[in-house]
This record gives C-alpha cells, structure tokens and sequence, in this order.
C-alpha cells in the first residue's frame, strides 16, 4: 500500500468490479469478454503482471499498462496468536496503520477486514474509537487485505468469510465497501457467498437503507443494549438514531435482501448492560423478529473503564433469551493475547480529522 510517485495517473486495478470493466473496456472500443479475461489473471491465476497475461494482445496490454497498475499490499508485520489467530499489520501511508486478523476454524476460515483508518463512531468500549479518523479506506485497499492475507497463509487455508468488523464504519465508507463486496462475491473472482460476507454498523440507519439497494451482504448491527440511555453512552450514535429508528431499518434491510436474519452484537459489560431487566429489554426487542444475538464477551485494553461480565452471567443472559425464543450464542474469543481480539484492534492513526458526521456519510 505504499504510494509509486510513478503511479500518479494510474488507478490500482484490484479495485475494479466486474461493471467497472466492462465500462472501461467498452469505452475503448474493446469487447466486454476482455473483463472476465483480465479478472480472471488476477483473482484466480494469482498473475499479477500485465505482460504476463498471455492470451491478451500486445496492444491492449500497452493499453492496460497505461491505466492500470496491480499492487497486492505487503505486510508490514504479523502476530500470531497461541490459538491460531494472526493479526496482519498494513502500512497506508503517512506511517498509518490499518489492522486484519486472519481467524482459522475448523469448518471455515474468517478474515476479520477494516474499512476506514482509525474510526469516528467513538463507542466507549471499542480500542479503534480511541485512535479517532483519519479517512477512508479505497476499494483496492480493501480487497487489497483479502488478497494479501490469502497469499500469506497460502491456498490450502482459503479464506471462506469475511466479515467488516476491523477498524472503521462500513456504513461511512459505502462506495468502496459495497465495490469490495461485489468483488469478493464475483464468479469471476472470489464467489464467496453474500451470506458469507457480512458488514457490520454502529447504526448509520440512513445508510442502512440504502445499503439495501446496493448488496444483499449479510448485516450485522453493533447494539449492546436495548435501552436508549445505556446505548447512548456506549454507542454515540444512538443520539442521532435511536434504537427504534435502527431496528425499523434492520427489518427493512431484511425483507429488501431476503435475509434470514439480522445478526445484533452485543458486547457483556459488568453491571452496565449484563442484567435480567437487560436480557428481558433485549427479548422483547427482537421477539418474533429475524434476529439473531452474538454475545461478546468484552475484551479489554489500556485505559478503558469497563470489566467483562463473568462467565455464569453471560451464561444465564445467553440462556434467557433462548428460552425467550432468541437465536443467541456467545462468541468464542480469539486472539486477545495479541489484541486481535473484538475491540481491541488499534492500528496507528495520524492525520485525525474531526467534522460532523453528516459531512462524512456517503
């Protein structure tokens, strides 16, 4: 991801969709099978040297070579965790840090992908919100951790989800995220299912709706209570779309993508939202809705003011909403040893901007 002075003119072609192919090459006086020849190279031929794509001719290489150029971002540094997990390190420019965490399982393989350089939502229990935003995250930068991450780990471990729960708001950054998605999904490329795709947001609710016009990816919402008071100081957001405005845009995104459900994440804060009035808010909140609940056990980092709910208290919130109808699991934490772990990726943030969040919605 470091910058080419020579590349100034250029645009980094791991970011184009297939539409955007199509449109480039149609407007050059080419045929549109071109795209699928080009695409083909670089997503499932792993050829990432124009000149090398053999069945093209010389001509439209030069012409490729002019407009485009194909850069897979290089690791900066990794970590591994004892449990499998490894946390891959970006460098963005202006000595910037973006953050990936690779999550091995044994029926699938997870890479947890961010979208912004650091993060504006400011939730209080969140490490990225601490790092303030710089900006956001194009469509090859973010393809780009899927393509580098996949080359560090190699073929046999091939990456089955992806989830945009790195650093950043997804709903923020729409254009790349929605490109990256259709990428990631493309026959042509990666044809990773939608259901196996999934964006998370704070509750950017304007940009819900809209996302629903432009993906059919999973959706998953970063809730944590079901009570406007405590979700205002745990989620900022909140003051500007309450929790009725979210969950009216939750139920539309469903039955605009056909999803079965609606993941809600709710992370288990001691004494602040890990109650049996809680659980019953929450139960009531999504009953006989297409919902499920993903309890996070919280994870902590330097200078946060909150504990973890203990084990028999998330145990006995998880069970309550079963038994209330809920689809509800608690997350197995991965990673924590190397802060790899949910809300705990920091990156390295510089060039922070600080404007009203209206001027950064897209």
């Amino acid at each position: 991801m470091n910058f080419n002075p020579q590349q100034i003119n250029k645009k980094n072609i791991i970011g184009f969709t297939e539409d955007d192919l199509n449109e480039y090459f149609i407007s050059i006086g080419e045929k549109s099978y071109r795209t699928k020849q080009v695409l083909t190279w670089i997503h499932k031929r792993n050829v990432h040297i124009i000149n090398e794509m053999s069945d093209i001719s010389f001509q439209l290489r030069e012409k490729l070579n002019e407009d485009f150029y194909i850069k897979i971002p290089q690791p900066q540094s990794k970590f591994s965790s004892k449990d499998g997990t490894i946390k891959f390190l970006f460098n963005v420019g202006h000595n910037q840090v973006i953050e990936s965490v690779f999550i091995p399982e044994e029926t699938r393989n997870t890479l947890c992908i961010s979208s912004q350089v650091g993060c504006a939502m400011d939730c209080s229990f969140c490490a990225t919100g601490r790092q303030g935003f710089s900006r956001n995250l194009t469509s090859d930068e973010i393809i780009g951790q899927l393509m580098a991450v996949s080359k560090e780990i190699g073929l046999s471990e091939a990456i089955t989800n992806v989830v945009f729960m790195g650093m950043g708001e997804p709903l923020t950054n729409m254009h790349s995220v929605v490109k990256a998605t259709s990428i990631m999904m493309s026959d042509l490329m990666y044809g990773i299912s939608r259901r196996k795709i999934t964006i998370s947001t704070s509750g950017v609710v304007p940009n819900i709706y809209k996302l629903s016009q432009l993906t059919n990816a999973s959706l998953a919402i970063s809730l944590h209570s079901a009570d406007n008071k405590i979700r205002d100081q745990l989620v900022p957001i909140n003051k500007s779309y309450n929790i009725q405005l979210l969950t009216d845009a939750c139920w539309a995104y469903a039955e605009a993508t056909n999803a079965r459900y609606i993941t809600f994440e709710y992370v288990m804060l001691n004494g602040v939202n890990d109650s049996i009035e809680d659980a019953e808010s929450l139960a009531r909140l999504l009953k006989h809705k297409p919902a499920k609940v993903n309890l996070i056990p919280f994870n902590s980092f330097k200078n946060n003011p909150y504990e973890c709910s203990d084990r028999p208290t998330i145990e006995l919130f998880c069970k309550l909403l079963q038994s209330r109808g809920i689809f509800t699991t608690i997350r197995k934490t991965r990673g924590s040893d190397i802060d790899a772990a949910c809300g705990q990726l920091a990156g390295k943030v510089n060039d922070k901007i600080k404007h009203p969040l209206s001027k950064r919605l897209q």
